[in-house]
């Protein structure tokens, strides 16, 4: 059955209706590296619209109007899933839709793409992204690409990035690190322990550490962000009948954007004294951001207030340009990657509604 997106059997009811585009985005598989079917349908969408101008970068589609404004703004949304699990094709009720990405973030791609059709005179001009391999490793991320290739494209006055956030507005986000911090010891057989040097157990110090941490709370214009630094996992061990030399415990710090990364690593380093550490993985986390005219005005329309965003996302990108942006879609963020994943149906039909009334004035 074709998809109704594909131009040769696309009706207007499916891309003026967010709910409907939702599910026809829904039912195209995109796992993280195989986006090329929905890149290609979401394209030429968008260049049948005459008051657009779009390029494409890899599976990422970009769309922009170019109307005098005095202010840009920026809409994304990534096109891309976790892996299916037994929740492909969608079904839906009255009510609720289920399916791979409803929540996690086709519902609010599909917002960007609805309005991106059926909003040809916005008061800003808006850069519409629609990119790639968000759910993977950093160097794929088609926000990633486009900044190192084409970075004028990202240059804005505000950015919304439309990931699950159940409706509310969600500022910023966390910085995440992580880091592999070691023991060693001395190997022997483990009949004759007293010769060796045990490397896990000397992990028990570490992971003391850990239990031991506070983790500090800090409130940035209004937000209150929690960090968290815990182990994620311990490797040890030659055989069953040897005293291991070396153990390697993984940690992950979430740190509150008013930390740099410089910061978090010197961190670290201090709970960690006394041994060795390696940063495997670092991004920056993102101020929230709500000084901005174009934020102003948006958190206005929506009444209420923002929440701090426990998590990274792609906001963390215009932040590093200075950019201010938030996190602000439909979808639950507790169901994304599950396989119960859903999205409601009047989420859905709010957030484009309240998104339509801040373009359009």
């Amino acid at each position: 059955m074709p998809n109704p997106l594909t131009p040769q059997v696309l009706a207007p009811e499916i891309l003026n209706d967010a709910v409907a585009l939702t599910r026809a985005l829904v039912d195209i598989e995109s796992v993280s590296g195989n986006e090329q079917e929905i890149a290609d349908a979401v394209q030429e969408v968008l260049e049948a619209c005459a008051h657009l101008r779009v390029e494409r970068i890899g599976h990422t589609v970009i769309a922009r109007t170019e109307l005098g404004r005095a202010q840009r703004v920026v809409l994304a949304g990534h096109l891309d899933t976790v892996p299916i699990a037994d929740n492909f094709p969608s079904t839906v009720d009255d009510k609720i839709m289920w399916g791979c990405g409803t929540s996690d973030m086709k519902s609010g791609t599909a917002i960007a793409l609805h309005l991106a059709v059926t909003c040809p005179e916005p008061r800003y001009d808006v850069t519409y992204f629609f990119y790639e391999c968000e759910e993977v490793e950093a160097v794929r991320n088609g926000l990633k690409i486009v900044g190192d290739r084409r970075p004028e494209l990202l240059e804005a006055d505000f950015a919304v990035l439309l990931e699950p956030t159940y409706g509310v507005v969600e500022a910023g986000c966390q910085g995440t690190m992580r880091a592999r911090v070691r023991t060693g010891g001395v190997r022997a057989h483990a009949a004759r322990s007293w010769l060796g040097d045990n490397a896990i157990h000397k992990a028990g110090e570490v992971l003391r550490r850990l239990s031991d941490y506070r983790a500090r709370e800090v409130e940035i214009d209004g937000c209150r962000y929690r960090e968290g630094l815990n182990a994620v996992s311990i490797k040890g061990g030659v055989a069953g009948n040897v005293i291991p030399d070396a153990c390697e415990i993984e940690v992950n710090f979430r740190f509150a954007p008013d930390r740099s990364e410089e910061q978090a690593e010197a961190h670290l380093r201090e709970v960690f004294g006394g041994y060795e550490m390696e940063i495997t993985d670092s991004a920056p986390g993102a101020l929230p951001g709500l000084s901005a005219p174009p934020a102003a005005e948006f958190l206005a329309l929506t009444g209420a207030t923002p929440a701090a965003k426990l998590g990274w996302t792609d906001v963390a990108r215009f932040a590093a340009l200075g950019i201010p942006a938030l996190n602000f879609g439909p979808g639950d963020p507790n169901l994304a990657h599950k396989p119960e994943e859903h999205v409601e149906i009047d989420k859905i039909e709010a957030g484009a509604d309240l998104l339509r009334r801040w373009l359009a004035g």
